[in-house]
This record gives C-alpha cells, structure tokens and sequence, in this order.
C-alpha cells in the first residue's frame, strides 16, 4: 500500500510564495538600488503602492511599448525596403527610452499633485486664520477645513486623522508634510506646527506666512503674463505666418522654376497640416504646463 508523502508545515509556505511570485520581480529587485528614492516619490505622488509593484508595471510597459513600436518600424522597414537589420539597435533604443518614459510618472504624478495642492491653498488658509481668530482651537479649525477645497483638504484631513488616533499636532504635521510635494503648504503648516512648539500666537504667525504665500502667488501670475507674449509672437510666426505664406510662395515658386516638374502634392500638403497640428499642440502644452493655477 503506497503512502502519502508527508509535507511538513515550513513547505507550505514556501509553495504560496512562490505561487504568488510575479514573473518579473527579478527584474524589479535588480533595478531597486538605482532608484534609492523610489519609495518617497511614490508617497509624494499620492500612490499607495510598494516600488518593488510599480517597477514590475513599469517593466511590463516597457516591453509591451516596445513590442509595439518593433513591430510598426518592421512593417514601415518592409514597406521601404529597408534592411531588419537596423530592428536590432532600434529595439534597444525603444527599450532605453519607453523604461525613461513611463519611470516618468511618478514625477509628472508629484507635480500635478503640487499644483492641485496650490490651487486652494490661499482660500482654505484664510479659512483657517479666520476660525482660529475667532476663538476656535486649532484642532476644530483644521476639522473645517478638512473639506471643502479640493487636495489641500486632503492634506488637511490626513494631520486630523493623526491626531484622532493619538499623535500629537506638532508630531502630525511634521509627519504629514514630508510627504507632501508642496513648498507653500509646508511652510504654512511648519510655521504652525514651530508655533506651537514656542507657544506663540499661531493665528499670528499663519498670517505673515498667509500673506507672504498669498504676494509670491500674484507675482508667478505676472511673471506668467509676460513669459506669454513672446510666446503668442512666436506661435503667431512659426504657426500662422511661416506655414501659409510658405505655402503659398512654394505653389507660386514650384509654377514658374519647375516647369511642370515639381508641385504640389497631396502628401506634401498633408505634411504640412500634420506639421502645423504638432506647432499647434507643442504651443498649448507649454502655455497650459506654465500657467500657474491658483484661485486668489
């Protein structure tokens, strides 16, 4: 009678783990030490989530992109009869540059972050000066301005919950802001937090940082106003003027030197329409990624 191999306790963990193993978790462990700072970005960004999982998504992106892109360049090499050859450095090329681009956004993820965080902050500041010279404890003021004004309310609801499990305010605030991508917030709420520390009025000390917070945020909306004419001049030249009056003295030069030669086609036509539609796109994404957004 043949027996049933005993399995003892210490192997059966053993087997989940290594059940629950994601393919390419090698890969990410071997990447980890060049991005020392992953995990503070990832809580900067907002995403609740371990470096080792975002590298393994960053890894499968990669190769799924790359795939793609080494696919289009084939069928594009085999409709101009180019030689696979040169798929071999233009694969490694598309490897370096799409693991670049998607280890991008945790950063593109801060910066949207500071900017929602920004974009309240004067309101919900002004907020909490007015409750706090009113006579309520900064514990209620905090409460109140916990929603109602969009990101920074969040931040303010994370120092609340600290503080309802027992931290105390100065501890919670420092803990909140080190993981908080915004200069302004984190100096209205260190500015709170030193003031409770020394004892001081803190409805004072919120309103000199308030104001002080409150004139750099006018002075970026200016500074913001004159970096756009330029701006406006050249898209007026370099997508307005250039590509229809270019075009027009290409139709009347190709009529008289070419001789029935040259003309124009529909492919250079439809090359200039995509040309002035990337002008057009690279113009409102530097005017829209340079607005500072603030409500004051």
């Amino acid at each position: 009678m043949d027996k049933k191999p005993k399995v003892t306790p210490v192997a059966l963990p053993v087997r989940e783990t290594r059940k629950g193993a994601k393919p390419f978790r090698v890969v990410s462990e071997w990447l980890m030490p060049y991005y020392p700072n992953m995990k503070k970005k990832l809580l900067m960004a907002g995403m609740d989530k371990p470096p080792e999982d975002f590298l393994d998504g960053v890894v499968i992106s990669t190769l799924l992109f790359t795939a793609a892109l080494t696919v289009l360049t084939a069928v594009f090499f085999n409709s101009m009869a180019v030689e696979m050859i040169w798929l071999i450095p233009l694969f490694f090329v598309y490897l370096f540059l799409a693991f670049q681009y998607f280890m991008l956004y945790p950063d593109v993820k801060i910066t949207k972050r500071k900017k929602d965080i920004d974009y309240e902050l004067v309101f919900a500041g002004r907020h909490l000066l007015i409750a706090l010279k009113s006579g309520m404890p900064l514990f209620d003021s905090l409460v109140g301005v916990s929603r109602g004004y969009g990101a920074v309310s969040e931040e303010f609801n994370r120092i609340v919950e600290k503080v309802t499990l027992g931290v105390s305010m100065t501890q919670a605030i420092r803990e909140v802001i080190q993981n908080c991508p915004s200069n302004d917030y984190n100096r209205i709420m260190l500015q709170i937090a030193n003031s409770i520390s020394s004892g001081s009025d803190v409805a004072g000390s919120l309103e000199v940082v308030l104001n002080q917070v409150f004139r750099e945020q006018v002075i970026a909306l200016k500074a913001y106003g004159q970096k756009l004419n330029p701006l406006v001049m050249f898209y007026m030249i370099f997508g307005i003027i250039f590509p229809s009056l270019g075009l027009a003295f290409a139709v009347i030069l190709f009529s008289l030197l070419g001789s029935g030669r040259f003309g124009i086609t529909a492919s250079l036509l439809l090359l200039v329409f995509v040309s002035i539609a990337i002008i057009q796109f690279l113009f409102l994404a530097m005017v829209e990624s340079s607005r500072p957004k603030y409500v004051i």
